[in-house]
């Protein structure tokens, strides 16, 4: 990257959305993209996507230093897809965003997340999507740890109860047999995991703006985002 390029992506604007699971972060991500014009960053599948490349890279999931050079050079697009639909993911060129939700893709990304290079060369490679006309990034530390600096931040969450419903009737939509109790559980315990995990727990950043969603519909809530990103 030239410095003129690099002093550009500076300016750059950054809105960062950060918040637990459920909570809406995808669905408004990738609205708020669309209506901006602007670059958009799913950070949740970068770890799959490294491993999913170093394998067909043929580089082995315990290289740690063939790893981090495969983090460093991700050849990764997101891109804003339909209504209830996850980011698009192109991985040099080729729509890999069902691959990456495979059972194989997460316990691979469960292999290669622990190598301290990997997350620094992820690091990094976050913070090169930051470029004109704009960057909206979806997370969990986007505001506290990749881009600190974001003129706008947001931490968006909702009760559990109301998280463990939406995804309710998402699965029950799709001919799953689930049963909202169990659901409520596992996001309470994802919960603790992740506020109280070592490295980059989930918490809003100090200037972040907050914003639950509970009881807010869709429109609702992009009007309210749009109306922070309009104040900044």
């Amino acid at each position: 990257m030239s410095v003129q390029n690099s002093f550009q992506n500076k300016l750059a604007p950054v809105l960062t959305i950060d918040g637990p699971s459920g909570a809406g972060k995808g669905t408004i991500t990738q609205l708020i993209a669309k209506k901006l014009g602007w670059s958009l960053l799913d950070s949740g599948a970068l770890y799959r996507l490294t491993a999913l490349s170093a394998s067909r890279q043929e580089v082995s999931l315990e290289d740690e230093d063939g790893l981090a050079l495969v983090a460093a050079g991700l050849d990764v697009i997101f891109q804003p897809s339909g209504f209830g639909e996850p980011v698009k993911v192109l991985l040099a060129g080729e729509d890999v965003t069902l691959e990456l939700r495979t059972e194989v893709a997460g316990n691979n990304a469960s292999k290669v997340a622990p190598f301290p290079k990997v997350r620094a060369a992820l690091l990094q490679r976050q913070r090169d999507f930051q470029q004109l006309p704009g960057l909206v990034a979806d997370g969990r530390d986007m505001g506290t740890v990749v881009f600190p600096e974001a003129q706008t931040k947001i931490f968006m969450t909702a009760s559990a109860e109301e998280r463990a419903d939406r995804r309710y009737k998402q699965l029950k939509a799709k001919g799953l047999d689930v049963k909202i109790d169990d659901l409520l559980v596992e996001i309470q315990e994802r919960d603790d995991r992740d506020m109280n995990r070592a490295t980059a727990p989930l918490k809003p950043a100090a200037d972040a703006l907050m914003l639950d969603t509970t009881g807010l519909s869709i429109e609702q809530v992009l009007d309210q985002v749009l109306s922070y990103v309009g104040r900044t």
